[in-house]
């Protein structure tokens, strides 16, 4: 099996890694078919092969929700597998080439979350919208990278919401946004006005809007971090999984990576089914489900409701991390001043 290129990393470092008995172990796990399957056979599992060989035998109509993380219309190297940059209508072509067969495995009332940046996102609204109902495009503030000497820094990333039909499913008060207080007002008896008082400060219960400010991408001294260059965070998945699904349904990823959507679908009651063609990162998406067997806690969502980045984690939430095996020292909840 290939291997993640070795790194030299801090005491404190807490990526997770795969030894040469876990790659062996955790290997076993991985799906292989052959033919068409039905949806029982494939739940909570992680089929390593290469999609667009296996994208006919998916069962019809067996999927609630589709989070589609594709290789981005830029030059990028997947443990040694490259993806080249190409134009945005060679792009779209691309997309078109597989994106009508994954809509098959769709129930009606599922939804489909897209994800791009400024390069694909054009090409992903044209196709998308030619198969789905295009409801929104997110934009999330990834505030790790190097800045530019002769550019804006690319530190945003889009999501393209859309849905199967007019009917689907969006859980609003599952995903709102626990925000601190800058000007607390009050009602004429002087009682907080939609705002409430806590011992840690004055926090404000928000609705969720389009603009993602309060996503950490993972890094060195968080416990979901791994080598994956384009992993995306727990947070960001929690959020769309809560939105746009109901306890047992079942979440697709046809490019699974190193795992974060099955493992929050995991941590969050929700049936999974990832498509990895890379057994490394599969081995990695393995050993992020075993681990999330005993830990369900998801940095930045706690008691119910989003945290802002940086704000203080409840006590409870607290503890549960001290309680991991591991004696690595716990940082504040989204805090990027920790970043490498």
């Amino acid at each position: 099996m290939a291997r993640l290129r070795e790194k030299t990393r801090a005491m404190r470092n807490r990526t997770i890694t795969l030894s040469d008995d876990e790659q062996i172990l955790y290997r076993k796990n991985l799906l292989k078919i052959a033919g068409h399957v039905t949806s029982a056979s494939i739940e909570k599992k992680i089929i390593n092969q290469d999609l667009f060989e296996i994208l006919d035998w998916l069962p019809p109509a067996f999927v609630d929700l589709l989070f589609i993380d594709p290789p981005y219309n830029l030059t990028k190297s997947f443990n040694g597998t490259t993806f080249r940059e190409r134009s945005i209508a060679e792009y779209a072509a691309w997309l078109e080439s597989w994106l009508p067969k994954l809509i098959r495995t769709l129930k009606p009332t599922a939804s489909v979350y897209i994800c791009g940046d400024w390069r694909s996102s054009s090409a992903i609204h044209l196709v998308a919208e030619k198969y789905l109902v295009v409801r929104n495009r997110i934009t999330w503030e990834r505030e790790k990278g190097r800045g530019a000497t002769a550019n804006w820094k690319n530190c945003s990333e889009d999501i393209w919401f859309c849905t199967r039909s007019e009917q689907y499913t969006f859980n609003v008060d599952a995903v709102k946004l626990k925000r601190r207080v800058v000007a607390p007002y009050t009602n004429p008896e002087g009682k907080p006005k939609d705002w409430e008082q806590t011992p840690s400060g004055d926090f404000r219960l928000t609705h969720p809007s389009n603009i993602w400010a309060d996503i950490t991408v993972p890094f060195w001294s968080m416990a979901e971090n791994t080598d994956h260059p384009t992993q995306k965070p727990e947070k960001l998945l929690a959020k769309i999984i809560l939105a746009s699904s109901k306890p047992n349904d079942l979440v697709l990823d046809p490019f699974l990576g190193s795992g974060t959507t099955s493992v929050v679908a995991k941590k969050l009651g929700r049936k999974y089914v990832g498509i990895e063609v890379d057994p490394m990162y599969g081995c990695l998406a393995e050993k992020r489900l075993a681990l999330a067997t005993d830990d369900q806690t998801i940095q930045g969502y706690a008691e119910g409701v989003f945290w802002e980045r940086n704000s203080q984690e409840p006590k409870l939430n607290r503890t549960k991390r001290r309680n991991r095996k591991s004696n690595l020292p716990l940082f504040n909840m989204d805090n990027e001043d920790n970043h490498e």
